[in-house]
């Protein structure tokens, strides 16, 4: 019994200081072109969408309505196209982040979603306050206004769906005051 609870005791030393070795000698993977650790996805992914889950407003204070949703497209082409693209013109830098930076006027590669039109207004609107550590996503909760993030949030919600022509015209990078991506 002794040598057991002697096992279990070095076992409880010895793997904090292989793990703490390897972080600090090793060859982690931190750089955007490195291989994702094994269970990279899970270990950030789980916790991220339980507390999204737990902290995401439920129901919209605003409507998906023609002025909202053109607000939210002036919002966009001014703070998220850099990253996330126009509509017909996707980022030349978003792919090369790490995650890569979703493109939100596409549809995703196995299906008809497109961008994050299959979250709820209500996560999409968390991600833009809160931003994601480990990834490009800042947070614009001291940006933005509340109203502003819900109106980008609600643009974004209903990505897959005709919206009001200004807006279009916003997205494809046309309407006056639209930000153009630098030149790589």
């Amino acid at each position: 019994m002794g040598r057991f609870l002697l096992g279990v005791i070095v076992c409880l030393i010895l793997i904090p200081v292989a793990v703490l070795g390897w972080l600090r000698f090793g060859k982690v993977p931190v750089a955007v072109a490195d291989q994702p650790f094994p269970l990279e996805q899970p270990i950030v992914g789980i916790p991220l969408d339980a507390r999204i889950q737990r902290e995401s407003i439920k129901t919209p204070p605003i409507q998906p309505n023609e002025e909202n949703l053109t607000a939210g497209a002036h919002i966009y082409s001014e703070k998220c196209s850099i990253c996330h693209g126009f509509h017909g013109k996707p980022s030349a830098i978003g792919p090369k982040m790490y995650p890569d930076a979703p493109p939100m006027w596409q549809k995703h590669s196995n299906n008809e979603v497109v961008g994050v039109s299959d979250d709820p207004p209500g996560d999409t609107y968390w991600k833009v306050a809160n931003g994601l550590r480990l990834t490009g996503m800042p947070t614009f909760s001291q940006v933005l206004t509340e109203n502003e993030i819900w109106q980008v949030s609600l643009l974004l919600a209903n990505a897959d769906k005709p919206l009001p022509p200004a807006a279009v015209d916003i997205l494809r990078g046309q309407a006056a005051g639209a930000v153009s991506e630098p030149k790589p």
